[in-house]
């Protein structure tokens, strides 16, 4: 378990924010991080053409050591967001007339839209698993794949509730039928353990403004190495061979960088951005992701028990991933969200009502009670016959 976090971050004494899955706060030395990223772009005359790679490999490195073995910094291409992942995937994953991509009901925006261009475009069909009555996503997954079956399009935990993927599982089946693995793990990098080895997707993109604790429009696409000589959105000089060598850019060449760069948005060796996503894992690493997901399971278990008692009900543990907790309203007040950030408690209301709840190791026991300050009164109110 790990202590209060909170004196890294500049969180005022009466916030309470439980609101991860939204957007981090950032901690003080990320935003330090940043600050000095900025201020070395008031003194070019210092940067040199090694830190535009030297900055873009730090990021690379990184972002490995967060995903675990097999992979390493030449799997990771640099991102401004998820759609930019996703857009990377459809693009270089084959699909045509008859075959399916399988994606989850209510998913994020991102995924939908760009797995329904990309069947449009092909001829294919995108086939929407609907929500099970049970919560069981893996299940409904499974039940969904057949020979049709080209691409699923998944995240590790349902950005709505929190319902946990086995992702593994899905691998297994994919690979029976000669699928594709395309993963969005914005809600879960950082925060809940991840096994590269055994899912082995062929594209996973995370954005780094929740979870990964980091700054905005900054995020990482691993490439599995089957996947690394496709063709990228954007053709730039940073992404080719020997653009080391700044003297020799008008060569043109047709070589790419090796391993997953060629992906890479461009500009990747963004002097502010990169920085602040770097110091941000690191702090990640040195918590340990599974004392993370302990950590805020626990604090989230404790909210439950008391909601429970008040009539409220969750997805159960054994299928919800433990950082997230949603929580399904007796009768569910459009303005609840309101009321709390009127008292500076900040949550989320998502999924025709349910109140998403997402702290991290900067929230306190205490916030607790604050939280509870507000929805006990209306929990009390809707349970009234």
């Amino acid at each position: 378990m790990i202590s209060s976090a909170r004196h890294l971050f500049d969180l005022p004494h009466d916030v309470t924010y439980l609101n991860c899955a939204y957007m981090s706060p950032l901690s003080r030395q990320v935003a330090q991080a940043g600050r000095d990223g900025i201020d070395a772009k008031q003194r070019p005359w210092e940067v040199v053409p090694a830190d535009f790679f030297a900055t873009a490999d730090r990021g690379r490195t990184a972002f490995a050591r967060l995903l675990g073995a097999p992979a390493t910094a030449d799997d990771l291409a640099i991102v401004p967001a998820a759609s930019y992942g996703m857009a990377t995937a459809a693009a270089n994953l084959p699909l045509g007339p008859g075959q399916r991509v399988l994606v989850l009901a209510e998913e994020f925006p991102s995924t939908i839209l760009t797995w329904r261009s990309r069947a449009q475009q092909a001829g294919a069909e995108l086939v929407t698993i609907p929500r099970p009555a049970d919560d069981d996503w893996t299940a409904a997954v499974l039940s969904a794949i057949d020979d049709r079956t080209a691409v699923a399009a998944l995240p590790a935990c349902h950005w709505i509730d929190g319902v946990r993927l086995d992702l593994s599982a899905i691998r297994s089946r994919l690979d029976q039928v000669g699928a594709a693995l395309v993963l969005d793990l914005t809600q879960s990098l950082g925060v809940m353990p991840f096994d590269l080895a055994a899912v082995d997707p062929d594209f996973l993109v995370a954005a780094c403004y929740k979870w990964l604790l980091g700054p905005y429009s900054i995020g990482l696409l691993y490439v599995a190495p089957r996947r690394q000589q496709g063709t990228p959105l954007e053709q730039h000089w940073f992404g080719r061979a020997g653009s080391e060598n700044f003297s020799a850019l008008l060569g043109y060449p047709e070589a790419f960088q090796p391993g997953a760069r060629r992906y890479d948005m461009g500009e990747p060796a963004n002097f502010a951005l990169i920085p602040p996503a770097v110091a941000a894992v690191e702090q990640i690493l040195t918590w340990g992701v599974a004392n993370l997901s302990e950590t805020i399971g626990a604090y989230n278990a404790a909210i439950l028990a008391r909601a429970e008692a008040l009539g409220a009900t969750a997805v159960s543990a054994r299928l919800r991933a433990p950082h997230y907790l949603s929580l399904r309203m007796p009768a569910t007040s459009e303005s609840l969200a309101e009321q709390l950030a009127s008292e500076r408690v900040y949550v989320s209301v998502r999924g025709g009502g349910t109140l998403r709840i997402t702290p991290h190791v900067y929230n306190e026991a205490h916030e607790i009670d604050r939280l509870f300050a507000v929805l006990e009164p209306v929990l009390r109110r809707a349970g009234r016959p």
